[in-house]
């Protein structure tokens, strides 16, 4: 058995020697000459990284000499058969290191459970070490460049060190986005100067997205965790509402951290595909998913929904159902190595897919009663798809079947008194009304009531001073990690 103890020295986004070490990180890359800017970056994102995990940052640089070894090989191939072989050895190789670090113990305990189940008592071996933080999202981005080079949607990349940056890029390494090789290579061969308009537009984004992690989702946390953390002493009624909270913490959790990670990739110089676009205004399971974490479910779409409709194209409608299924099935198990993010995926996927067969006939519907330009109808189907959602991630952040059942049925059998944190209450209801606000106009009213990019300096500044009182007054700075940091 193999134990790791946690971060050497803590580098992470919400941590003060981050903030602190930032801002002469990207002073130190405007000054140093272009032509060691890739090796200073790819040090720095090493350095970081091995602060937190230096275990593990053999195991990252690692998948980038394979990521890098395979491409190459890949290019200098010319019978497609063998390519295809190599790119399929490339992507297993790849997977082996996820499947033992993620998922060995969850295959080596479901096989114990069944066998025991009738009647054979075997004890299998069990590593425990703790999961190398990242290794969802780079191995996403090596297997997605190596299929992007085969299909020759990208030029092979013959720089073995803007591989290794790709991969380890510390901006995004740690919880995403997850980014595309199309996307990250030819900026980084350039790696330009960062220009005032980067500077002054990452750190915006920086403070929105410490805003949203800190004033709101650690805000919110400390209600959600309590009850949930202590189910067995609360009622239905309270377990109702952190239930209906939750998917807001993880919300301004992920979506956070996501502009904190964009913000500072750009106050380099680097433009990073955008991860949430206000999910809970969507009027449907579908454009839910277009919304949120969008660039992983990008990549799920890409190389296994995709190809899998096109094969069972012939199928109609239910190859549509099977692609969406498998694809939701493969999302789940992403997401955590347990039944109930199994069942959390399989769950979306029969959502999609009642949606996908319905889609014909609530469009003439909407259509027949113009229902579409009844704000009254988008609110109920918002408010829907809100609850669906909310209803799913009981099984999502749960670590067992039996804590989610519990939970489930006390909603609908115990209600009570409601517990009441007043002070989180308050604070926390005029921070998530603030960001609320914030939502609201950028979806339907986004050239009203600028802020930030108000073209009067005043109302500018007064916009970033009041966000930075708010973090000053009201952020929890000791809330805890990110939510997808354990992915």
């Amino acid at each position: 058995m193999i134990h790791y103890h946690f971060y050497v020295f803590n580098m992470t986004f919400t941590s003060f020697e981050f903030l602190i070490f930032f801002p002469l990180i990207v002073l130190l890359y405007n000054l140093v000459p272009k032509k060691i800017r890739l090796f200073y970056i790819l040090a720095a994102s090493y350095v970081i990284y091995g602060l937190l995990q230096p275990s593990y940052l053999l195991l990252l640089i690692a998948t980038s000499l394979v990521t890098y070894g395979f491409g190459m090989w890949m290019d200098k191939t010319v019978d497609d058969d063998k390519k295809h072989r190599i790119m399929q050895g490339g992507i297993v190789l790849i997977l082996a290191s996820l499947f033992l670090f993620k998922y060995f113990n969850f295959v080596d305990e479901s096989i114990m459970s069944l066998l025991s189940s009738v009647g054979i008592n075997v004890t299998l071996p069990t590593i425990r070490w703790m999961l190398p933080l990242g290794i969802s999202y780079y191995t996403f981005m090596s297997i997605g460049y190596l299929v992007d080079l085969y299909n020759e949607e990208v030029e092979v990349e013959k720089n073995p060190f803007s591989v290794a940056l790709f991969l380890s890029f510390f901006p995004i390494v740690f919880s995403g986005p997850i980014e595309r090789a199309g996307n990250m290579f030819p900026q980084i061969s350039k790696m330009n100067r960062s220009t005032p308009l980067d500077l002054t537009s990452g750190a915006k984004m920086m403070l929105w997205g410490y805003f949203m992690k800190l004033c709101v989702a650690d805000r919110l946390g400390l209600y959600v965790n309590t009850v949930f953390g202590n189910s067995d002493m609360h009622n239905g009624t309270s377990l109702a509402l952190a239930s209906l909270l939750f998917p807001l913490q993880e919300y301004a959790d992920l979506a956070g951290y996501s502009l904190i990670a964009i913000g500072s990739a750009r106050c380099i110089g680097f433009h990073i595909i955008p991860n949430f676009r206000r999910p809970f205004f969507a009027t449907s399971v579908s454009a839910f998913w277009r919304r949120w974490h969008m660039s992983l479910i990008q990549w799920l779409t890409d190389y296994i929904y995709t190809p899998m409709a096109y094969t069972l194209r012939s199928y109609k409608t239910w190859g549509v159902v099977g692609a969406l299924m498998v694809t939701f099935l493969a999302s789940g198990i992403w997401h955590g190595a347990s039944m109930t993010c199994i069942v959390w995926g399989i769950m979306q996927g029969v959502l999609l897919s009642i949606e996908s067969v319905m889609l014909q006939r609530r469009t003439r519907f909407e259509s027949q009663y113009r229902l579409t330009s009844k704000w009254w109808y988008t609110l109920t189907c918002i408010i829907f798809v809100y609850l669906i959602f909310a209803f799913s991630e009981i099984y999502g952040m749960s670590s067992n079947f039996t804590e989610a059942n519990k939970i489930v049925v006390k909603i609908f059998t115990q209600p009570g008194s409601l517990f009441v944190d007043s002070s989180t209450f308050l604070t926390g209801g005029l921070m998530l009304s603030i960001l609320f606000f914030k939502d609201l106009r950028d979806e339907f009213f986004p050239n009203h009531f600028r802020c930030f990019e108000n073209s009067k300096i005043v109302v500018r500044f007064a916009s970033y001073i009041f966000i930075i009182i708010c973090l000053l007054l009201f952020a929890v700075f000791d809330g805890g990690q990110f939510i997808y940091f354990q992915f």
